[in-house]
């Protein structure tokens, strides 16, 4: 029987908002990861950015936002609209898998029929007419109990994302672009994401999901029935004077899976899965290289400046970020990444910009948690 609600009107955006984006250390710490920094230049954070993206789809009372226990505060200041009841606060990072199936799970509690929609909270995104446009279709689909992934055109053959590989049309008034996912593909290495990005076939996996909350705990109950069952009696829970003692028995003992290996490839194999491209540009800003080419505004010739520094630049290129007011000086230095905090100064260069992940790892093991 089909459901008498317009698929729009069943509609709840979820911001899963976690990770602490090592590769951007020292200006993201686990205190305040990169999606409550202004990294684009647009004097919103990518929290403020991927709210305000997501408004034309889903009123304030119809987003929740799942976040850390250290981040509640600064939260609930830079988005003031979001009602309390929808902040969802995780005990200790437990991976995606748990952030939306958590979250689709205490509102399908509140509202069985909901469809919901997950979109990270650290992504730049400049076209929201057409996101919108995308998740619209999405929806529409996701009606017709399919799990619905927005695909990416590759830009270049990247080794740092998944790939989605389409298949054929799929026919549904509402969704024009939907496609058949035939399956999703691990980061690859350079020479065959350069035939993904020449066949034309695939695209980047962006890590939005849109679902009923229904289909995404069904398919969670049978690739991880343990989990599936603990997330149930979480959200059972939830909204009664019983989730704290809930939380504090199950949370531990919860299984950190990413929801790519938990519950989009097992549906992908089983044929639930569709896709819709993406038709506007996209970055996760994983790096400080990405913040380069991202900015636009506050250039000194070549550089780009993030932040209040006082700079000085002679034939040098490359990014510049800056927590403090002295002056950095940086002469005839190309693709240089800085990045000046009170406590910790970062000095590298595009190239090893993804090698800044390493060095957090190298601060935790000889015991510096005090910068991390």
């Amino acid at each position: 029987m089909a459901n008498p609600r317009k698929p729009k009107d069943r509609f709840h955006a979820v911001i899963p908002a976690g990770g602490v984006g090592s590769r951007l250390w020292p200006l993201s710490r686990a205190s305040a990861p990169k999606f409550l920094h202004d990294l684009t230049g647009s004097g919103q954070t990518l929290l403020q950015d991927t709210w305000d993206r997501i408004k034309p789809l889903a009123t304030a009372s119809r987003t929740m936002i799942v976040t850390g226990e250290a981040h509640e505060q600064a939260v609930m200041t830079q988005i003031p609209e979001l009602d309390p009841k929808n902040l969802v606060i995780e005990a200790s990072p437990k991976d995606s898998t748990v952030a939306i199936a958590l979250a689709a799970a205490i509102l399908a509690k509140r509202e069985p029929d909901v469809i919901i929609g997950a979109f990270a909270a650290d992504h730049v995104i400049t076209d929201s007419k057409a996101f919108q446009d995308a998740v619209n279709q999405a929806i529409e689909l996701a009606a017709h109990d399919r799990i619905v992934v927005i695909g990416i055109t590759p830009t270049e053959p990247s080794v740092g994302f998944g790939y989605i590989k389409s298949g054929d049309p799929i026919k549904m008034a509402g969704a024009p672009s939907a496609l058949e996912v035939e399956k999703f593909v691990e980061k690859p290495k350079f020479e065959r994401a350069k035939k993904y990005v020449e066949s034309g076939k695939y695209l980047w996996n962006a890590g939005m999901f849109i679902a009923p909350a229904a289909l995404l705990l069904r398919q969670l109950a049978k690739s991880e029935p343990e989990l599936h069952a603990a997330i149930l009696e979480l959200a059972a829970a939830w909204d009664t004077d019983k989730k704290d003692a809930t939380i504090a028995k199950l949370w531990p003992g919860l299984k950190k899976v990413a929801i790519d290996y938990s519950i989009a490839e097992p549906a992908a194999e089983a044929g639930l899965v569709g896709l819709i491209p993406g038709k506007f540009s996209w970055h996760d800003v994983g790096d400080f290289a990405a913040i380069a080419e991202l900015q636009s505004q506050g250039r000194k010739n070549n550089l780009a400046v993030l932040g209040a520094a006082r700079v000085l630049s002679d034939d040098s290129s490359g990014i510049l970020v800056s927590e403090t007011n002295r002056m950095i000086a940086i002469i005839g230095l190309e693709d240089v990444i800085i990045v000046d905090t009170p406590d910790a100064l970062l000095v590298t260069n595009k190239a090893n910009a993804q090698k800044v992940k390493a060095l957090v790892d190298s601060l935790k093991a000889t015991g510096h948690d005090e910068i991390l």
